[in-house]
């Protein structure tokens, strides 16, 4: 049993940046296929930007993230600095604020999480 929080800081402003999101969120979806793993995605920074194009079903990765997106969260501080605040609100994801308004990395550490980047 595996424990993962893969936490997506890539923007969406440059080709490297979606093969960051591809990557991610094909990680996310092999540990939440993989029965006894424990899974978080979080969408932190930048990141946040991506939530307003992944939940447009014409989204060349809408359902790659609808595959995973009952394991996601986002940045609270993150989603109104980079001002995607209502698009996260109106898609019902979490939001976390759990250290200064962003999420507490020490706390996935603590509970065993990998934390992977991209």
């Amino acid at each position: 049993m595996a424990k993962a929080a893969i936490v997506i800081l890539a923007g969406n402003e440059s080709h490297a940046d979606y093969g960051r999101l591809a990557n991610a969120l094909e990680a996310a979806k092999e540990f939440a296929e993989t029965d006894g793993d424990e899974l978080k995605l979080i969408f932190d920074g930048a990141g946040t930007q991506w939530i307003p194009e992944l939940e447009d079903e014409e989204s060349d990765y809408h359902e790659l993230y609808q595959a995973v997106r009952d394991d996601a969260a986002v940045c609270d501080y993150c989603a109104s600095a980079f001002d995607v605040a209502d698009a996260v609100s109106a898609s019902g994801l979490a939001t976390l604020a759990e250290y200064d308004g962003h999420p507490s990395v020490r706390s996935l550490v603590d509970d065993d999480y990998e934390v992977i980047t991209f």
